[in-house]
């Protein structure tokens, strides 16, 4: 892994950690704060949302800054939000410092996407970037199990100080490893928001929320599923959360490989993979070991999803790649709230745990739905392409 990728991935270790680590801490979050375990999830919610709302913000606010000094800044304000929830005394509290902490995330992702794909050749985008998205899914595998661990151990505040500590560590790495430069000069506004008038952006973008939306459905209660559900002990879903994100790591690499190669086509196989797998789990949660092994495949396929979704949104949004990658990470949490919410729904609305699932597998079969529809642009823009190169070409 090229070194400075290596720091862009321990940043993203970082904030993987603190964005999901709030649901292996879900029940003693709710216990300590007298809150019900949906008005507790929907701290997965703020966190998203607000990430949709900054991420566009700093973009702009970030845009005549180095992309060094804009990703340092962004990392300054995920260590101070991550201690403010350490110190919040309150639900309330806590929410807003979730989402002063979601503040920095999507910014830092989609700024850092394009400095990982300016690292490396045109063909090698999807992987460089998978490179830099390896620190979320291994924050899945090492950050969030450590961190549920010392929140079971030492209490849910304890976590957030660890999560503002290792922020603190990739911060030196960056400073040190990331190269000083200013790759795309400073954003000009209205070429980056004119991006938003194409069609194939907007399919892209909502290709993410339905894709990624389906996968919160499910792991925003996984806590709640495996201990009510499959029996599983409190402390025993820490290793569980290790198994997932073992997972997360095989499909975050086989994803980046099957974006550069198999472009749209793999990523519609992936979502079939996913919605095939909900259906499965509906029914493997109930017992122990058929839960473990649908965990471990469901994390491969969940994270297999996101090089495909970001390069997509890149490749069709060059001109403007600042503000779009940024806006893709809104759209992953956006997302992340909405699957989220609809999870929170059906149990408030008295639906068991077990039903999740399908309700997952519906808003991926809306993602897949998506995807078709790219495909299909793909293929009407072609001949205009073609026309277009054509056209230049010197007549004989």
């Amino acid at each position: 892994m090229p070194l400075p990728i290596l720091a862009l991935a321990l940043s993203a270790f970082a904030i993987g950690t603190t964005e999901f680590v709030i649901m292996g801490i879900l029940p003693e979050v709710a216990r300590s704060l007298s809150v019900t375990i949906p008005s507790a999830g929907l701290l997965v919610s703020g966190y998203a949302l607000g990430v949709a709302v900054g991420a566009p913000l700093l973009a702009v606010l970030t845009s005549r800054l180095p992309r060094k000094w804009a990703l340092l800044l962004l990392m300054g304000i995920f260590i101070v939000g991550n201690i403010f929830c350490a110190l919040a005394p309150g639900y309330t509290s806590l929410m807003i410092a979730r989402v002063i902490t979601s503040f920095a995330h999507g910014s830092f992702f989609g700024i850092g996407s394009v400095v990982a794909a300016s690292l490396v050749k045109q063909e090698k985008r999807a992987s460089a970037i998978a490179l830099m998205f390896t620190g979320l899914a291994l924050a899945n595998v090492l950050g969030v199990p450590l961190g549920t661990f010392i929140g079971q151990t030492l209490g849910w505040r304890a976590a957030f100080w660890a999560v503002a500590g290792a922020g603190l560590i990739a911060t030196v790495a960056l400073i040190a490893l990331v190269p000083a430069r200013h790759d795309g000069g400073p954003l000009n506004l209205r070429s980056e928001v004119g991006v938003l008038a194409q069609p194939q952006v907007w399919v892209a973008l909502l290709m993410t929320v339905f894709g990624f939306g389906g996968v919160f459905v499910v792991l925003t209660y996984i806590t709640p599923i495996l201990e009510q559900m499959s029996g599983f002990a409190p402390r025993s879903v820490t290793l569980l959360l290790v198994l997932f994100g073992v997972g997360l790591v095989i499909g975050n690499t086989v994803g980046g490989k099957l974006a550069d190669r198999g472009g749209m086509r793999a990523l519609a196989g992936i979502f079939v993979a996913l919605i095939a797998i909900m259906a499965l789990f509906s029914h493997t949660m109930h017992s122990r070991v058929p839960a473990m092994m649908t965990l471990f495949v469901w994390g491969i396929a969940a994270f297999a999803t996101i090089p495909g979704l970001q390069t997509r949104v890149l490749g069709k949004a060059s001109n403007a790649p600042n503000l779009a990658s940024t806006l893709n990470i809104g759209a992953f949490n956006i997302g992340n709230a909405l699957g989220a919410w609809l999870g929170g729904l059906a149990i408030a609305h008295g639906h068991a745990l077990d039903t999740l699932p399908w309700v997952a597998a519906v808003v991926t079969l809306a993602a897949l739905a998506l995807t078709g529809v790219a495909i299909r642009l793909d293929a009407a823009d072609k001949p205009a392409r073609v026309a277009n190169i054509l056209g230049r070409v010197p007549q004989q």
